[in-house]
């Protein structure tokens, strides 16, 4: 990860619509074998170099769920962080990872219901100016302590 990243908690009652975050990370190699083997996704669309050239898009691509996966990072590590439970998300794979891409997850708050404690958040992953998944994401934010 290449952002210095502020871990922690943000409260129901101190989150604000429009509040953002992010982290950046470098997609490896190493990345994709250990999601393939963790997650049993063992498609050679994301290990196999020649299987993948023959495929529509003519090379390696990095599992969805990986570069989604940093999107949980930033909710359970920055927004609003510890303590929050996820309810429910929605993703949309609009373009391939590849290997050795930098990948941006940012998460931004949308709605805040304060009573309920649930957020809506608008989740995003990007490379470069490409977006390669958007969604939204529900979750249930911590409450803070008296």
């Amino acid at each position: 990860m290449t952002d210095p990243i502020v871990r922690g908690t943000i409260c129901i009652n101190e989150l604000e619509v429009g509040m953002m975050r992010s982290l950046t990370k470098e997609i490896t190699d190493r990345d994709i074998e250990l999601f393939a083997e963790v997650s049993t996704d063992c498609n050679p669309v994301h290990l196999d170099d020649e299987f993948a050239k023959g495929t529509m898009f003519k090379g390696r691509i990095a599992h969805g769920m990986l570069s989604a996966g940093l999107i949980s990072a930033v909710i359970g590590e920055q927004l609003p962080g510890h303590g929050t439970i996820y309810m429910g998300q929605s993703l949309k794979f609009r373009a391939p990872v590849r290997p050795g891409d930098v990948v941006t997850a940012e998460v931004t708050v949308a709605s805040i219901d304060p009573v309920k404690r649930r957020v809506t958040l608008e989740t995003r992953c990007r490379v470069g100016d490409t977006v390669v998944i958007e969604g939204e994401a529900q979750v249930l934010a911590p409450a803070c302590k008296s």
